[in-house]
């Protein structure tokens, strides 16, 4: 489904739903030429936003608790998800992301959420051509290394009291 708005140029990108073909215009890369239009679906986006949010050191994992759990069902079936944990607007010509991640512990989160934010978009405006008008990151947990293997140990243990 194609979406276009009657301004040249919208100050923010127009909803679309997931996985709809989304025309993008303009100067954006050679998006809209004499020989044809490109139209971007927005799995596309989504997809580069997660694999350039992996790329950045100090993230552990994309997608809150549920998302990470039905990725992980997935992955044992055989396929995997790139854009588990983004969500993204694509507009004609600009994009918005929103990311949930889980941090390694010791990282500062500031210094993450940036090197994410920059890594998505330098991604998804080279790839693309759209203009990223924004990137939220959001910051679900902290990944303590060890932690699963205690909790695991816990429940094998003999109950304290009876």
């Amino acid at each position: 489904m194609s979406q276009t708005t009657g301004s040249t140029t919208p100050k923010t990108p127009g909803r679309s739903q997931a996985g709809s073909d989304v025309s993008t215009t303009g100067g954006g890369g050679g998006l809209v030429t004499e020989q044809g239009r490109t139209s971007i679906a927005d799995g596309v986006v989504s997809k580069i936003a997660g694999i350039a949010t992996r790329e950045v050191d100090g993230v552990f994992a994309v997608g809150g608790g549920a998302a990470r759990a039905m990725g992980a069902v997935r992955e044992r079936i055989g396929g995997k998800n790139h854009g588990q944990g983004v969500s993204v607007e694509v507009g004609e010509r600009q994009a918005a992301v929103d990311v949930d991640v889980v941090v390694e512990y010791g990282y500062a989160i500031a210094d993450v959420a940036d090197g994410v934010r920059r890594n998505v978009i330098r991604s998804i405006e080279r790839m693309t051509g759209l203009e990223v008008t924004e990137v939220n990151v959001a910051v679900g947990d902290i990944h303590i290394p060890g932690e699963e293997s205690d909790e695991d140990d816990k429940q094998e243990q003999e109950p304290r009291v009876r």
